[in-house]
């Protein structure tokens, strides 16, 4: 069985040091797990419940985006997407906000804690407080929900919203589970109930002050800082007065956890030992940032070309709606048929699994990864026959990018070469399936593309 992983990041901040070692390394290693299906999405509804900046929203949605893809996260491999571009999530947020109790939100920790913070002050409980705070965990659990993800990765103080997720999903399926059945024909239940995912090894990184690295402490380290301002961090870390020469504890020293995260288990008993010995704290920091810089010098590198072309993270993004939206699209179909918001007559209710039919015969590229580790895709058309393999490239990234090329100049410019190769604009892009005459049959399949797209 396939398990569906769902991982969502908040675009209200520059990623940091903790970001990477907590979360964005060790999800993009489980993501090129076997039998995981992986979902990475800009949580950029959710920012807008923190943060009223648009510039600074805008602007970490692109760092967010960049970082991620730097760091290796395959788009070929996962479904990347930004939940802005999902429209069935919100269309989904609502069907479950008309069953979620709101006692069951009542309790939700943020919207307490802000309640409680308000009482304190002496305050009305409520100043302050927007419907977009009180109504997140509705939209978390419309995020999960969409996908049937059936594990989400979360920290222990994000128990609570899987928690509730599953309540509502729950509750959803008892009222209109039999009239889903009924409207699609389908067996189990509509909504998949998901499970948190805790990683007790997850690293929680010290920032500069030795708390939490985190942005509401204004402690953090970016990710992608040039070299002398990651110098300036690393050397401002607090440190106790212990001068060179004495032993200097491990246990809670920032320095060491941050070494710790950056370096081998050899390197690891190599700084304990001087730690020991009585390293200079100096010393000691310089190491740290020798760590730092090995790991993330290439990332950084990367980081700057995709923050650069923009242009690219947007095809990228606008791919993996695509992929997202071959699973939301009809789902929300059901699920709106189920609650009575299909349509009036009979003989078109009849007819939409048809249409739907229909529509899962359109062309389709596909991506993959061959033996010879190059990425290659292909355009089938309804009936899985090949009309244009394309070549191979050296990142998923390029292969994406010429998906998208064909997509919006193929119509137009697609011709074919010699040798039944297949050129765009001058640029050998493939060549043509076996069953197909001629690049007309490829042509058409983009022209369907386009206008299903439209």
């Amino acid at each position: 069985m396939t398990v569906r992983v769902l991982t969502g990041i908040t675009t209200t901040g520059t990623p940091h040091l903790g970001n990477y070692a907590g979360a964005i390394r060790p999800a993009i290693a489980a993501s090129r797990a076997k039998g995981v299906e992986s979902f990475f999405f800009l949580a950029d509804y959710h920012a807008l419940i923190k943060a009223d900046d648009p510039d600074r929203v805008a602007r970490s949605r692109l760092e967010i985006a960049a970082t991620w893809l730097a760091c290796g996260l395959d788009p070929a491999r996962v479904t990347f997407y930004r939940q802005s571009d999902i429209p069935e999530i919100p269309q989904l947020c609502w069907l479950l906000t008309c069953v979620a109790a709101k006692g069951l939100l009542n309790r939700a920790h943020a919207y307490k804690a802000a309640v409680d913070k308000n009482t304190a002050a002496g305050e009305d409980p409520d100043a302050g407080v927007t419907a977009g705070l009180y109504m997140y965990p509705v939209l978390m659990a419309a995020d999960i929900l969409a996908f049937g993800a059936h594990r989400v990765p979360v920290g222990r103080d994000q128990i609570q919203h899987i928690e509730m997720a599953r309540d509502i999903g729950q509750r959803f399926n008892h009222l209109y589970g039999e009239s889903w059945r009924r409207v699609t024909g389908a067996t189990g239940e509509p909504l998949v109930l998901p499970e948190a995912q805790i990683d007790e090894n997850v690293a929680t990184l010290p920032g500069l002050d030795g708390r939490k690295m985190s942005k509401s402490y204004d402690n953090t380290i970016p990710l992608f800082a040039p070299p002398a301002e990651l110098k300036r961090l690393v050397m401002s870390i607090v440190t106790d007065s212990r001068a060179p020469g004495e032993p200097k504890d491990t246990e809670g020293s920032a320095v060491f956890q941050l070494y710790q995260a950056f370096a081998t288990a050899e390197q690891t008993e190599e700084m304990r030992h001087a730690f020991a010995e009585g390293i200079g704290w100096g010393d000691a920091k310089q190491r740290l940032l020798a760590r730092i810089e090995e790991q993330v010098a290439p990332l950084r590198e990367q980081y700057a070309q995709l923050i650069a072309r923009p242009a690219q993270l947007e095809e990228i993004l606008q791919e993996g709606a695509r992929k997202a939206r071959d699973i939301t699209v009809p789902l929300l179909d059901g699920l709106q048929r189920a609650v009575g918001l299909g349509p009036f007559a009979a003989p078109r209710a009849a007819a939409a699994p048809k249409a739907r039919a229909a529509a899962a015969k359109l062309p389709q590229f596909k991506q993959y990864r061959e033996a010879d580790g190059r990425f290659y895709f292909k355009l089938v058309d309804g009936n899985g026959t090949v009309l244009l393999q394309g070549d191979g490239h050296d990142s998923p990234r390029e292969a994406g990018q010429l998906i998208a090329r064909l997509r919006r100049e193929g119509p137009t410019a697609l011709h074919e070469l010699e040798q039944r190769a297949v050129g765009l604009m001058g640029e050998r892009v493939g060549t043509l399936g076996e069953d197909v005459a001629g690049v007309e049959a490829v042509v058409d399949a983009l022209r369907q593309l386009a206008e299903d797209a439209a």
